[in-house]
């Protein structure tokens, strides 16, 4: 299969841009159970298996997709659930859409490879405005640091695509750390994280639940 890129022009409305280890210990309040087994690393077991290829290519960006289901559903429970206002609502309202536009721009890359979205459960991570936040920028780092981990395993083309989203993503937690009054970059250098790390630390915290 090859992975066709497109443009992002058209994604989402234009909008005003407003210890990682230790924003995962505190991200999820009851968020959910430990997923036995691991849900993620059942559905991608060639993930990162080998050099560049077509093949691979599709398994890393159906691997990106869902962390954008799961991104966007998260956007989706936190604006009907967790009472925001202000700065907060609105940096739910415009990510929410950012995240939609990557799906549809993997889904339109990955064609009929596409996978479908997995069940999520977000519990009390979207309870209210301090643990949305706290999860938000849980949420935030890893999709850069899962992002940033597969750049060495795509091919030139997909790579670029890839890259018009990681960037994004990082403003994405740039923003939210603003808003809460923490640093908006801690170090000066993101560090990537393994496809094997990324579903370590999604199955801690138990959102996906098929």
């Amino acid at each position: 299969m090859v992975i066709r890129v497109r443009s992002l022009e058209h994604a989402g409305p234009e909008r005003p841009e407003s210890s990682r280890g230790e924003f995962l210990q505190k991200a999820v309040v009851a968020g959910g159970a430990i997923v036995a087994g691991g849900v993620l690393v059942a559905g991608l077991p060639k993930l990162a298996a080998a050099a560049p290829s077509p093949e691979q290519d599709v398994e890393i960006a159906n691997f990106a997709l869902r962390l954008e289901y799961l991104q966007a559903a998260f956007y989706d429970a936190a604006s009907s659930k967790a009472n925001l206002t202000g700065d907060l609502l609105e940096f739910v309202e415009v990510v929410r859409e950012h995240e939609r536009a990557h799906i549809d721009y993997l889904k339109e890359l990955l064609g009929d490879a596409a996978k479908p979205s997995p069940r999520f459960e977000f519990g009390n991570s979207v309870s209210n405005a301090k643990n949305f936040s706290k999860t938000a920028m849980t949420l935030e780092d890893l999709g850069v640091a899962a992002y940033n981990g597969q750049a060495t395993n795509l091919r030139r083309q997909t790579l670029a695509a890839a890259a018009r989203i990681v960037s994004v993503d990082a403003r994405h937690a740039a923003w939210i750390r603003a808003i809460v009054g923490r640093p908006p970059a801690l170090q000066p250098t993101d560090p990537p994280k393994t496809a094997t790390r990324v579903l370590q630390d999604l199955d801690k915290i138990g959102f996906i639940r098929s």
